[in-house]
């Protein structure tokens, strides 16, 4: 299969490429499109056929669910057999927007999006490309991220293409997105509600959109185990080297360092490197690391936004090792922690 690439203005895509690419939505093939977090892989969600070849080309575990895109809120009634109040009250004030609601499902949802749960996960993305494709197809889109399963998400059309290249049948490329996390994803079938995966949206954003309290769910789900929403497994979001995680401020980092260039007298390590932070390295430190830029330290926002091309861009310059301070769990950092531990494998703690 030849994967064919559109470029598209990311703010006035042309229609006749939109149209095009919905086209092939609507006849059963896949396309990736750019979202306001990361890349999605889309396929026609009342399509059976269409949505199982997504696990096929991402090697996806079945029991994963896939998150169902609409380019408004009144096309959950569709998909949904009742939408709470709590639904309405986040659609009025955060949709379009990187959230994700988990509802009841309607039975003409197919057991291959939802993972063979009673539930379907749903989202309005708000970029103007993704919009508009949904517009143009008509269809509810399952979209789950454009990448191999577990890699770190993609959030440029480059990145597609390095996992999913010859497997799919176009991308619309606009650039980089936007946010660069995944979508909040909150569960509406609890009291209180549940957030299943942090993301674009905050924990407390939520709460004041709600008026209630919102909880977090941090226990990975096992392998094999239907999860209610994507992300949950323990090791996810992870490049082909393996990551380490420090306590976020420059001396823990520095110290980690040195442990593990002293352990390993070969090779370079990799460093998501928060601005400025380089200048408290020793000079013999830095020769043996490759440095990402990954933004001022505090701004979650754009350590987000860089966090899965740091990795990538790291694992591209064959480093042994990637080492990365973890942000504290409040605002978007919680988000950008999940995605660290989770990359890392490993338990909310840090050596």
């Amino acid at each position: 299969m030849v994967t064919k690439v559109w470029r598209v203005d990311p703010e006035a895509p042309d229609p006749c490429v939109i149209r095009e690419a919905a086209a092939i939505l609507c006849a059963g093939g896949l396309v990736a499109f750019p979202t306001e977090t990361v890349y999605g892989l889309g396929a026609n969600a009342l399509d059976e056929t269409a949505v199982r070849k997504i696990f096929v080309v991402k090697e996806r575990p079945l029991w994963d669910p896939l998150i169902v895109h609409i380019s408004r809120p009144e096309m959950a009634e569709r998909l949904a057999a009742s939408l709470p109040e709590a639904f309405w009250q986040l659609a009025e004030q955060l949709m379009p927007g990187p959230l994700t609601v988990v509802v009841r499902k309607r039975p003409t949802v197919p057991d291959a999006v939802t993972g063979s749960l009673p539930t379907v996960a749903l989202r309005m993305p708000s970029h103007p490309v993704a919009l508009a494709l949904l517009d143009a197809a008509g269809v509810p889109v399952a979209a789950p991220s454009a990448n191999r399963f577990g890699r770190p998400s993609p959030t440029r059309a480059e990145h597609v293409l390095a996992d999913l290249n010859g497997r799919i049948d176009g991308v619309l490329d606009a650039g980089p997105t936007p946010i660069g996390v995944e979508s909040t994803v909150v569960d509406l079938t609890t009291t209180p509600p549940t957030i299943l995966r942090p993301g674009g949206v905050t924990k407390e954003t939520l709460e004041a959109v709600l008026g209630t309290e919102v909880r977090v769910v941090t226990a990975p789900v096992k392998e094999g185990q239907s999860a209610p929403s994507p992300g949950m497994t323990a090791k996810h979001y992870a490049p082909a080297v393996p990551v380490l995680l420090v306590a976020g401020n420059p001396q823990g980092l520095t110290d980690c360092l040195q442990r593990l260039l002293d352990e390993q007298p070969q090779g370079r390590v990799g460093l998501l490197l928060p601005s400025h932070w380089a200048s408290y390295l020793p000079p013999a430190l830095r020769e043996r690391c490759c440095f990402f830029d990954w933004g001022a330290w505090g701004d979650w926002a754009e350590l987000a936004r860089r966090l899965f091309e740091g990795l990538r861009w790291l694992e591209r310059q064959r480093v042994t090792v990637i080492l990365a301070p973890l942000p504290p769990p409040e605002g978007l950092g919680l988000a950008v922690r999940d995605r660290l531990l989770k990359a890392a494998g490993q338990s909310d703690a840090v050596k």
